[in-house]
C-alpha cells in the first residue's frame, strides 16, 4: 500500500513507465531499411537467413558479436540505484 502524497500503485506505474521508455529507446537503436549483403566492417557475405531475420542488418555474426561485447563493457547500469530513485 502507498502511503503520503502517491497513489495505490503509484510505484508500479513509475516503474512500468521507465521499462515503457527503455524498450522504445532499444527499439529506436535497432536497424532499419534494406539488409546489406556484406559486412560493413569486415565485407564478409551476410547469409541470406540472416538478412531475412533481421531486418536492416549490416554486420556479420562475427562482427555483431564483437560490437555487442564493446556495448557491454562500456554501458555500466546501476539497477540499484535505478531502483531507489523510483522507491523515493
Amino acid at each position: 500500500m502507498a502511503t503520503g502524497w502517491a497513489g495505490d500503485g503509484a510505484v508500479q506505474d513509475q516503474i512500468d513507465a521507465t521499462v515503457k521508455d527503455a524498450i522504445k529507446r532499444v527499439q529506436s537503436q535497432l536497424p532499419q531499411g534494406p539488409s546489406l549483403t556484406r559486412c560493413a566492417q569486415c565485407e564478409a557475405e551476410i547469409p541470406e537467413a540472416r538478412r531475412n531475420a533481421i531486418q536492416g542488418v549490416r554486420l556479420c555474426l562475427a562482427c555483431q558479436s564483437e560490437h555487442d561485447r564493446d556495448v557491454a563493457q562500456v554501458t555500466g547500469y546501476n539497477r540499484r540505484g535505478s531502483k531507489d530513485s523510483q522507491l523515493r
